[in-house]
């Protein structure tokens, strides 16, 4: 029979694919650490050592059902640190005849696999992750030739589609989404949960990568790695959730605290966007838990989950593939800031954003509204580069690939896309941060404040970002308000706000 080689990228480590139903001694897997996944932008520590340990845990489980793997380490002497490299040189010393992959989910991949396959004399193939619950094509053929995509829309039809929640064509509970009853500022109502840990020593992982002269960024105790390396552990983490974290989701799912990172959030994106779970067994255990317990789980907070999972996800990745290439480039505003260099360390004095920002650092990980309400929205009150926006998030956050990753941030978080996914910007002053989070209590600067010493830079920013882009914003029927109290302000009132914003972007890295 004819010899195939199969490429596993580090995205892809789904044990139930089709293609490890049966052993063959003619197919061959493969599993590459290379120096091209780690210099296309700079990651963080913790998100490095996931993903290679998981490779590996995932290369010796393929492995102990009978499968033949090839496994290249980062400072394996043979390897040539890309993909096309290594596997011209496995197929020629393997006698190869045939080369197969599955569709890689980010667009720079799937071009590279695609001009790879062009330049073998074997025969090649490829195919579908079996991760998604649409195809990559399906949310552009949905809404056609329309300019804006309405995730709610989306969303509406992937539940009548899966019915999931539903009683006949009518959602259950006579509503379709309950993110009104999702917006609520921890209360102390409920006791707070801890995340799920785990605890691995990846030490030697992180020795190779130093001598290797990997570059990157965050902290680390690599003693005892928190995240889910495996599928066990990511089943043990989806079933955590559900007994201990479901229950209070969507009421907090908003929510922020300084001394609690996470609140009632899953942290299970990680997992999912490796495919070690899958979104049908995530929502299928969910639901199930939710008709076993609903004395003590209300539909809110299992709406608000499944929204996140079916909808958003799936919305942001058609998304992606229905506006690349190009999607990268786009910067609505021409913003140029330089990014501060506290998006690195944390230590400006902002509270809020010592915190998430420190969060980021310190665990890769933040919940939506930290990187949406907080981080995001400073970067874009103070125009900073969406590209250098862009390279931060796709390098700290762990569960971060570059199809979930520009989407939320260029598209929904910085605006650049012009409105393909957000009817607005999302923006806000220093009244809604201090309205979901503890963090303004602790803060150096005043929430209160507009002006003067100590004002918080959210507010005079806020007024600053309206007034520069009227010319792009003020027709939009969204925020209207904004430009209507802009338009009542008092001339020296306006003055002075502006003077304030103007003082701060001359400075961002003494905030």
């Amino acid at each position: 029979m004819a010899k195939t080689l199969r490429l596993i990228l580090g995205d892809q480590l789904n044990s139930n694919h089709s293609w490890y139903t049966k052993t063959n001694a003619d197919i061959t897997y493969i599993l590459l650490e290379v120096m091209q996944e780690q210099q296309y932008v700079m990651h963080h520590v913790q998100k490095i050592m996931a993903f290679f340990a998981a490779m590996r845990n995932f290369a010796h489980q393929l492995e102990k059902r009978g499968h033949q793997v090839i496994y290249v380490k980062l400072n394996d002497k043979d390897n040539q640190q890309d993909f096309e490299q290594n596997l011209k040189r496995l197929i020629d010393q393997q006698e190869i005849d045939r080369f197969e992959y599955q569709l890689p989910d980010e667009y720079r991949l799937d071009e590279q696999l695609k001009s790879i396959c062009l330049s073998l004399s074997i025969e090649t193939g490829f195919a579908d992750t079996e991760h998604f619950l649409t195809g990559r094509s399906d949310v552009q053929n949905f809404f056609g030739d329309k300019k804006r995509f309405l995730m709610e829309t989306f969303y509406r039809n992937m539940r009548n589609k899966l019915h999931i929640l539903m009683n006949g064509e009518d959602p259950t509970g006579n509503r379709w989404n309950f993110d009104a009853d999702n917006r609520k500022k921890y209360d102390n109502k409920v006791p707070l949960q801890d995340a799920i840990t785990f605890d691995h020593d990846v030490s030697v992982l992180k020795g190779m990568i130093d001598k290797m002269g990997v570059k990157y960024f965050g902290n680390i105790d690599e003693k005892h790695l928190e995240w889910p390396l495996s599928r066990q552990e990511a089943l043990k983490s989806l079933d955590y959730f559900c007994h201990h974290l479901l229950p209070h989701f969507g009421t907090y799912e908003d929510a922020m605290l300084q001394n609690h990172i996470s609140l009632f959030h899953s942290r299970l994106s990680f997992v999912l966007n490796v495919k070690m779970l899958s979104p049908v067994e995530v929502i299928t255990k969910v639901l199930n838990h939710y008709e076993q317990n609903q004395e003590t789980i209300t539909l809110a907070q299992v709406e608000g989950y499944i929204r996140q999972v079916i909808g958003w996800r799936e919305f942001m990745r058609g998304i992606y593939w229905a506006h690349m290439p190009g999607y990268e480039e786009k910067n609505f505003f021409n913003h140029t800031t330089e990014m501060p260099h506290w998006f690195w360390g944390g230590n400006t004095k902002m509270n809020c954003l010592n915190k998430c920002i420190g969060q980021s650092l310190d665990h890769a990980w933040a919940h939506h509204i930290q990187r949406l309400m907080v981080i995001g929205n400073f970067a874009l009150l103070a125009g900073i580069n969406p590209d250098e926006v862009d390279a931060w998030y796709l390098g700290v956050y762990i569960d971060a690939i570059q199809w979930v990753e520009i989407t939320n941030t260029r598209g929904m978080s910085q605006f650049a896309d012009g409105g393909i996914i957000s009817s607005k910007p999302y923006v806000a002053s220093a009244a809604y941060i201090n309205k979901m989070s503890d963090y303004c209590k602790h803060c150096y600067y005043d929430y209160k404040k507009k002006v003067g010493d100590r004002a918080c830079p959210y507010n005079s920013l806020y007024w600053n970002f309206f007034d520069r882009n009227a010319d792009q914003l003020k027709k939009n029927p969204r925020i209207g308000m904004a430009y209507m109290t802009l338009k009542k302000m008092k001339p020296e009132e306006k003055a002075l706000l502006m003077e304030q914003a103007e003082k701060y972007l001359g400075d961002l890295n003494g905030l």
